[in-house]
Formats: C-alpha cells, structure tokens, sequence
C-alpha cells in the first residue's frame, strides 16, 4: 500500500489531478500501484528522478493497448502513463518531417497530416487507440511493412528520458544525418526497458493518390498453387504495399468465405494501380477467384484488418483467454506456418486466426480458447517457427499465463549485448523491469 507520504513526495512535482491510486490489479499486468499523468517533459523526469533515487519500480504506458506484451511484474510501484503528453511539436510541410510527442495517438497524427497530403510510412494495429511511443517502443508494423518497411526506417530522431531523469536526444529533425552512430535502433523496440520516449521526428512520405486492395481466394487450398503464384508475382517488377496471406480462419472473418486468401495491396497513381491489378489478374491460377477493393472499400477493409488483434484496452474475453503470437521465418515458409496453423487448431480446440507475408516472413496468430489449450497451441507454433529456423514472441497473453511461459523464448546469442545496456543506461532496474528479451 501507498504511505500518504508517498503521495506527498509526488505532488512536490505533480498536480492531485495527475495522480490517482489504483485499488485492483489490471488482468494484465505491467500495472501500477498508482498512475502518474505527467503533461510535459520536465514532469516526466521528475518522476524518474524521484523513483530511481527511491529505489521505486516504474511501468511506462500509452494508452494500454500493448500492455499484455512482455513483463514479468504484476504491479510495479508507478504506472507512468504518457495519456496526457501528445500533440505534435514540430511540422516541416516542406522538409517533410514532422516531430510529435510520444503519447500521441497514431490515428489522429495521420488525420493532422492528411491535409498536407503526408503521412508517417507506418501501419500498426489498434491506430485509432495506439499511441506514437507505444508503436515505436515495440516496432509495431503490419502487413504493409513490404512497402512501408519498419519504425527503424521512419525514425530519424528520438528524445529520450534516462532513468535518472537525464534528457538525451538520438538523430536529429533533418532526413539527411548520418553522423555518428545511428543510436535510435537502440531504443526501438527495447519495450521502454532503456528509458522514456519523449519525442519521436519521423521522415514523412506523400500520400498515394489512389490505392486498391486485390484479394486472391484459393477454394482448393491447394498451397501449392499459392506458392507458384507467390514465386512468379514476386519475379515480376510490381510493387504492392503488401502481399498478405490469411488462413481461413481469419478470411471468414474478414470476407466471410473460409479460404486461403491473398491480400495485395497497391498506392500509386490511379493508372499504376490499375496496371498492376491486370498483372494479376494475368498471372493468378485459373483456380483462384479475384476480387478488387478500391477507394472506401479498400478503406474500410483496412479499418476491420487493423482492429483483429487483442488490446489490452479492451476487456478481457468472456468466454476462455486470447493470445497473440508474433513469428518470424524465411518468407515463402508462411505457407507452412498458416498450414499448421489450421492442425493446431483442430489439435488444442482453440480458435487461431493467422496471417503472414510472403515477401517478409512475419506472421501475426491469434489464439482464442481455454488457458491450458491457449497455452498448448502458443508452444506447438513456437516448435514450428523454430524448426523452420525461426522464432515466435508471446505480444499478449493475460499475465497469470505468461508467469507459465516465456513469451520471448529462447534467449538469443546476443542477449549479453542487451544486459550490459540495461545496466549501464538503467542499473537499478527502475524502468520497464523484466519486460523485455531474458528478464531485462
């Protein structure tokens, strides 16, 4: 419990209002005992300050869609949660960059850009609820990564908030800086173990003047007939965003017909998209039926793609537990992870809706059913991705399941690179502790 003292300390630096005491513990976890809603930078170190001085463990949130994601701690001592930081601090219309504050949510910075006909060059599911620091603290992307490419490739500079309350900037506001070492990798994607993404400047690209989504329906399911298709549109000179293929799960409820369904993605100009649809349409399999989603459609298709996903926003699931699975493989070996998908399925009596890229080799699995088989169906897909020489990562899971499985998996060969970091840049463990690859 909370020492009315504590709550003192902390309103040295913090409004009442920002502060409130939490009296259950979220199913979740990567809680806190109370919530802190910092509204400027100052307040965020101060903060830090405080809790590192104090020997006090700190979790670090957006908007909590991304909080069954890693984490080893039910509750640390502050949930520090940047809800209240968001905005955008600087917009270069004619440099094409913009620099927003991380609390900011990723739906709305793209609504701001749109009349300047500019958006960030990212995808990430739950947009209208995800914030900007959430999406590059855990390198979200989805299937339009083929296109897009990953947060590494968006940000050039980030502001940071160490532990110890010391404020340090990484790359800069301009797209041409190469000088030095590329230090934002370091940060993207360490799940905040390293410290608080303050602000985030991403190079911007135009927006496509038309864009269209071909869906490619396989009722055979003869995967065969897939990978040869997959083979010769890769050979060719198209460029779609995306090159997406669903499991039949997850295409009924996208589509409504239970098949193997290839989702293909065009931006361009209207001419140019057209173009690469009847390239298509020349080369699917005589057995394949095509259909084409364009303008609001195609809209409208994403707004449903994007929101498949578990959030940890939403309450949990009424009927047993859902996970989500992230693996990584050699592209084409989707093909055989969405084919063990369906055997898993029928094996652990769980409902597993999954999708992966034919040209990047990431996959996305979502597991609904009863703890014990929701478990059992996450440890047959990580058997798979490993013996196709891959990986798999737990990215939501109710925390009492994840003290029962290593979301992360075997610890890589490099793990001792990110320890020495942690204890360098965080050697008391104040922020994020244990919510990253090997307990870091």
């Amino acid at each position: 419990m909370l020492s009315l003292a504590w709550i003192e300390e902390l309103q040295a630096f913090l409004h009442p209002e920002q502060i409130k005491r939490n009296e259950t513990f979220h199913p979740l976890g990567n809680d806190g005992a109370v919530t802190v809603y910092p509204q400027t930078e100052e307040e965020i170190a101060a903060v830090l300050r405080y809790a590192d001085r104090h020997g006090k463990k700190v979790a670090i949130a957006g908007r909590g869609t991304k909080r069954g994601f890693g984490g080893q701690r039910a509750q640390a001592d502050i949930l520090l949660s940047l809800e209240r930081y968001a905005g955008i601090v600087e917009h270069a219309a004619a440099d094409m960059t913009v620099t927003v504050k991380a609390g900011t949510v990723f739906g709305e910075l793209q609504r701001a850009l749109a009349p300047y006909r500019q958006k960030v060059a990212l995808d990430p599911f739950w947009p209208e609820e995800a914030t900007i620091g959430g999406v590059i603290a855990a390198n979200d992307s989805g299937p339009k990564r083929l296109g897009y490419g990953s947060a590494r490739d968006s940000v050039i500079g980030l502001r940071v908030v160490y532990p110890d309350g010391t404020v340090i900037r990484s790359g800069g506001k301009v797209v041409k800086n190469v000088a030095g070492y590329d230090m934002n990798k370091l940060f993207i994607g360490a799940m905040g173990t390293l410290g608080v993404l303050s602000e985030i400047t991403f190079k911007l690209r135009p927006l496509a003047k038309y864009e269209s989504v071909v869906l490619l329906s396989f009722p055979s399911g003869d995967l065969h007939d897939i990978r040869s298709f997959a083979v010769s549109f890769l050979d060719t000179m198209m460029e779609p965003v995306c090159f997406e293929l669903l499991n039949p799960a997850l295409a009924e409820r996208l589509t409504g017909r239970p098949v193997y369904t290839l989702v293909i993605g065009f931006e361009d100009v209207e001419s140019a998209v057209h173009y690469q649809e009847q390239w298509v349409e020349r080369l699917r399999p005589q057995t394949a039926e095509m259909a084409v989603f364009a303008g609001t459609e195609a809209s409208a298709f994403w707004r449903t793609f994007y929101t498949v996903a578990p959030n940890g926003r939403l309450a949990p699931a009424e009927n047993g537990v859902e996970a989500a699975v992230k693996i990584g493989v050699v592209n084409l070996d989707v093909l055989s992870v969405l084919r063990e998908s369906a055997l898993i399925a029928d094996r652990c009596h769980v409902r597993l809706e999954a999708h992966g890229g034919l040209s990047h080799g990431l996959c996305q699995a979502y597991v609904r059913g009863g703890e014990k088989d929701v478990l059992t169906a996450i440890e047959e897909l990580r058997q798979t991705a490993v013996r196709l020489g891959g990986y798999a990562v737990v990215k939501h899971l109710p925390f009492s399941l994840r003290q029962r499985i290593d979301v992360w998996g075997a610890k890589p060969s490099y793990v001792f690179l990110l320890e020495g970091i942690k204890r360098k840049v965080d050697p008391n463990k104040t922020v994020n502790d244990q919510r990253f690859i090997g307990g870091i």
